[in-house]
């Protein structure tokens, strides 16, 4: 059946804020005593900011109350909000803009899908805030990846039939979540089990699959 909407990943498919995320968490992590490598940060790729902390603190010498959790994770967040705030239009990762002309061009419906509630920040850091025509993200779901509810929201606020939906993600719970959603999927970077990959969109016009 011939798709008509694709909805994106936000972090490592639209734009690369993975070192934002490594380096908010690292200085949590270091203020609290514990462990954290790269090796880890790996492991919080498409995960919401409350699993990811669980997956921090397993290296956690003590045990945090679920209040001493929020507080640890609103902490997160503002070193992430902080840098985020300095983004540009440069951190668009090559190929989007691309796909995203080619895409609207043909009328095809673009929208995110992000666990992430920083995303109306990003979006407008980059200068892309415009640019979709529907946003899903952490702000309006209350299950994250691999659960497949923000992009059957994406696909409900697109009015587009599920199976009329390719969903491009670069993390294995967002190709789980798709395929979920009874989407066809496009692993991108590292992400595995999609109907489709590539390295990154730069080596794809994704009209060319639909």
């Amino acid at each position: 059946m011939k798709i008509k909407a694709v909805i994106f990943d936000l972090d490592g498919v639209i734009v690369t804020t993975d070192d934002c995320h490594y380096q908010a968490w690292k200085r949590v992590a270091d203020e609290e005593g514990i462990t954290f490598t790269r090796e880890v940060n790996e492991r919080l790729r498409g995960v919401s900011r409350m699993a990811s902390l669980e997956i921090v603190l397993e290296k956690a010498k003590k045990s945090y109350s679920d209040k001493e959790k929020i507080q640890l994770a609103e902490r997160k967040n503002a070193y992430y909000v902080e840098l985020i705030g300095k983004l540009t239009k440069d951190a668009i990762l090559p190929g989007v803009e691309r796909n995203l002309k080619q895409l609207k061009e043909n009328g095809i419906k673009v929208a995110i899908g992000s666990s992430s509630k920083n995303t109306p920040i990003i979006l407008k850091q980059i200068g892309l805030a415009d640019s979709f025509d529907a946003i899903s993200d952490g702000n309006n779901i209350t299950k994250s990846k691999p659960e497949p509810e923000v992009f059957i929201k994406a696909a409900d606020m697109l009015e587009i039939p599920y199976e009329e939906c390719l969903v491009v993600e670069d993390a294995d719970a967002g190709i789980i979540a798709g395929k979920a959603a009874g989407m066809t999927t496009l692993a991108v970077n590292k992400a595995k089990g999609g109907n489709y990959h590539y390295a990154s969109l730069d080596d794809i016009d994704i009209l060319s699959i639909l």
